[in-house]
């Protein structure tokens, strides 16, 4: 089915991932648009609004909690209504930092098919939802700054113990401890560059106050 509003655009990084949320959402009838990461999706915002952003959070170029600042802070895409899907950012701190950036649902992955498919559908028929005031610019630097530094703590505590383990494990068990290990590596690494970017916004305008 066409929503009245526009198709649903799916944003993930991992393609087996992404194509499994599309083939569910187009076996249900609903038009869908994907991108792979928060720039993508912008641009394909621009071009198409979308009646529903269905978005993972860890992703390059620009995740999830950034892809959300960007579409609440401008008032032709502030009220288009946003699904978190995320396997990482689930701590309680992390759920309120998304609901305050406007995500009308939070869904924990794996999410089961019967649960996401029910979720897209009561936000796509619901009454719109006042969400809460666009979060100010530095506001949204210091949390989202600190949301970060918490995973990447977790996620080097993750790479200590498994290449720990991976020392311990005799050949024939070491592949998918290996191949776990990459994936949390490329994790990390997303994160750091992130973070990089953050801290270079923190001092440009702490010299910009200064001045």
């Amino acid at each position: 089915m066409q929503t009245p509003a526009g198709p649903i655009l799916v944003v993930e990084d991992f393609p087996n991932i992404l194509q499994m949320l599309e083939i569910t959402l187009r076996f249900k009838g609903y038009a869908v648009i994907t991108a792979r990461n928060g720039q993508e999706a912008l641009e394909l915002i621009a071009a198409q609004r979308p009646a529903l952003v269905v978005t993972d959070i860890l992703m390059p170029k620009m995740d999830g909690f950034s892809l959300v600042y960007q579409l609440r802070s401008h008032p032709e895409t502030s009220q288009i209504p946003v699904i978190f899907l995320s396997a990482t950012y689930v701590t309680p701190e992390d759920k309120e930092f998304a609901r305050r950036l406007g995500a009308v649902r939070f869904l924990e992955k794996p999410v089961e098919t019967e649960e996401f498919l029910l979720t897209v559908g009561e936000v796509l028929t619901m009454l719109p939802q006042e969400l809460p005031p666009p979060v100010r610019e530095q506001e949204f630097i210091r949390e989202y700054r600190d949301r970060l530094e918490v995973k990447l703590r977790h996620k080097n505590t993750q790479i200590f113990r498994t290449e720990r383990l991976l020392a311990t494990l005799p050949e024939e068990q070491k592949p998918a401890f290996q191949a776990l290990l990459q994936e949390v590596l490329q994790h990390r690494d997303e994160i750091q560059a992130e973070l990089d970017e953050l801290y270079h916004l923190l001092r440009e305008n702490t010299l910009f106050h200064r001045n």
